[in-house]
C-alpha cells in the first residue's frame, strides 16, 4: 500500500474511532485525524508483529480493522493523558 493510501486509511480510521468512542475527547477533528494516522501505523505494526497480518491491501477488512483498532488505542491513551493534565490544573 502506498504512502497516500495509508494516510487516507489512517484519516478515515481516526474519524471512525472518534465516532465509536463515547463522550467528548480533548482536541478537535484535526488532532483526531492525526492520531488516527498514528493509530493506523500502530495497528499495522501490532497486526504484523502479533498476527502476521499483511497491510498491503487497502480494501482488506483486516487492514481496516487493525487501523481502526490502533486508532482507538491511541485515542484512549491520548484522552487519558489530556484528562489527567486537566484534573491537575
Amino acid at each position: 500500500m502506498g504512502f497516500f493510501a495509508f494516510l487516507l486509511l489512517g484519516l478515515i480510521a481516526g474519524a471512525i474511532a472518534k465516532l465509536i468512542l463515547p463522550g467528548k475527547q480533548a482536541g478537535g477533528w484535526v488532532i483526531t485525524l492525526i492520531l488516527g494516522v498514528v493509530g493506523a501505523l500502530l495497528g499495522g505494526w501490532i497486526g504484523s508483529a502479533l498476527f502476521g497480518a499483511d497491510m498491503n491491501e487497502f480494501f482488506s477488512l483486516e487492514s481496516w480493522l487493525l487501523a481502526i483498532g490502533g486508532s482507538l488505542i491511541v485515542l484512549v491513551v491520548y484522552g487519558a493523558i489530556t484528562g489527567r493534565n486537566k484534573s491537575r490544573a
